[in-house]
């Protein structure tokens, strides 16, 4: 993969209500809910963001709608360069954050070889090990 490639990132407001001794919390975190690779230059990838953020309608929204709904948007430039935009249809609302990246750094997943059968019992009855060291900066 090549990078100082750029992208249009597509992240969504997500709700989790849960309760806890009667009380009811409204938990909200972006989500990433897509990427797209824009071939070109970041001018490109701006004018891509632009069009997402005035036309995209989160699966949230779409699934309730009927053919011909258009949802209430409002799209909101901030001074980083993403795209804030709440979107609201009949009862319901979401908002969404459009914004452009450069891919920078890529890694692939590694897995640890399988553990023996002793290290299986081992952590059975130890616990899990210790991880490697958390991230520090670099002195």
């Amino acid at each position: 993969m090549t990078h100082g490639q750029w992208y249009v990132l597509i992240e969504e407001d997500t709700r989790t209500t849960r309760s806890a001794d009667g009380v009811v919390l409204k938990l909200h975190r972006w989500t990433l809910a897509a990427s797209h690779l824009v071939k070109g230059t970041e001018e490109q990838a701006l004018a891509v963001a632009e069009d997402a953020a005035l036309h995209y309608v989160p699966p949230f929204l779409a699934g309730y709608a009927s053919p011909g709904d258009v949802p209430a948007r409002q799209a909101f430039l901030t001074a980083d360069g993403a795209w804030l935009v709440h979107l609201r249809q009949r009862h319901r609302a979401c908002h969404v954050r459009v914004s452009t990246a450069r891919l920078v750094h890529t890694q692939e997943e590694i897995q640890a070889p399988p553990h023996s059968f002793k290290d299986k019992l081992r952590h059975a009855l130890n616990g899990p090990e210790s991880s490697d060291e958390p991230w520090r900066p670099k002195a």
